[in-house]
């Protein structure tokens, strides 16, 4: 078996291919062009197992490769680091350290999805790019208006009715910001329609349709959280337990021990942001809808801290969307089941 080692960067890739003794048969550079990897792979020895570091551009290259080799694997970035760390430092010592880690069995692997997960997982982290440039074209709606002093309904502004009302009838309103009003309103309303259309565009693709309507019939999921869910966990099959669900998604703080002195960090750091975003706006309107979650809330804010109860009702999300995944059926309350079970 020939172990490669890739270092991969936006233009060029440092390669380093190794024996199993360790002793080093090929190393130099290819360009980062599909066309440039076809060549070189023919001038590779058989049978081969590659890897390489998680990057931006892992994806298509992961994909590119994993029909010429036995095995790709994808290593995470920050434990790789620690593995691989060393005073001199450069492409082709890491593309060799890379392989090293691959022959001895020391790889930190991550897992990476799937294709299909992966095109419709870039789609609604465009829908989140969406969202803050619509936030922040309403702010400089509201902006516009405090800077020349004119009066306004705050909870209506970004209502098109009145929206159209204040500019027709608010005299206050000077000409020299009507025309950025308008922009910004049209631009608005665009990202508006852009949005609604991804959304529903992943919300009626066969691959998501069977697996989101179940996850809405959690309390407190809808149609955003039941998507990023499916989309950023992926298989839920690589979570042994909840409490290494609850950690992917960020919602539990780091520990650092050294003999009898322990210290908890508030949240890791070590984490998918975008799973955890949803998961902790989720929670602090899930506890309104049902009646379990309202009492984790309450008791957990009875200590003293609002954002922990908030932080407990995600975790307590976490389990009823792994025990739905897994299960693959409809989630039924506390209440329903013990009634169906007497």
């Amino acid at each position: 078996m020939y172990y490669i080692g890739l270092d991969v960067h936006k233009k060029t890739i440092s390669y380093c291919v190794k024996d199993a003794s360790g002793q080093v048969h090929q190393e130099g550079k290819v360009g980062a062009t599909r066309r440039e990897l076809d060549s070189w792979i023919k001038t590779l020895p058989q049978p081969r197992t590659m890897a390489m570091e998680a990057t931006i551009f892992t994806g298509w290259i992961y994909d590119h490769l994993l029909p010429h080799a036995q095995q790709v694997k994808v290593a995470h970035p920050l434990m790789l680091r620690a593995i691989a760390a060393a005073k001199k430092k450069n492409d082709r010592i890491d593309a060799g350290k890379i392989a090293d880690c691959l022959r001895c069995d020391f790889l930190p692997e991550c897992h990476i999805a799937s294709t299909q997960i992966r095109d419709r997982r870039r789609t609604l982290r465009y829908r989140h790019l969406l969202v803050r440039q619509m936030v922040q074209m309403k702010n400089r709606i509201s902006g516009l208006l405090m800077e020349t002093g004119v009066s306004y309904n705050k909870q209506r502004l970004h209502k098109v009715g009145y929206f159209r009302e204040l500019l027709a009838t608010n005299e206050d309103v000077h000409e020299s910001i009507r025309p950025l009003l308008k922009l910004s309103r049209d631009t608005v309303v665009r990202l508006q329609k852009t949005e609604y259309a991804l959304v529903s565009s992943l919300q009626r693709d066969p691959l998501l349709a069977d697996r989101v309507k179940r996850l809405r019939t959690v309390p407190g999921v809808g149609p955003i959280t039941a998507l990023a869910w499916a989309l950023e966990i992926g298989d839920v099959a690589r979570f042994r337990s909840i409490r290494q669900a609850i950690s992917y998604c960020g919602l539990c703080g780091e520990e650092k021990s050294s003999a009898d002195k322990v210290m908890r960090t508030p949240l890791s750091k070590q984490r998918n942001k975008h799973i955890q975003r949803v998961l902790v706006e989720a929670a602090k309107l899930a506890p309104r809808q049902d009646h379990d979650l309202a009492l984790v809330y309450e008791t957990e804010k009875q200590k003293g801290n609002a954002n922990r109860a908030t932080l407990a009702v995600a975790r307590k999300m976490v389990a009823y969307l792994l025990a739905v995944d897994r299960e693959e059926r409809d989630f039924v309350p506390a209440e329903n089941y013990q009634r169906a079970a007497a």
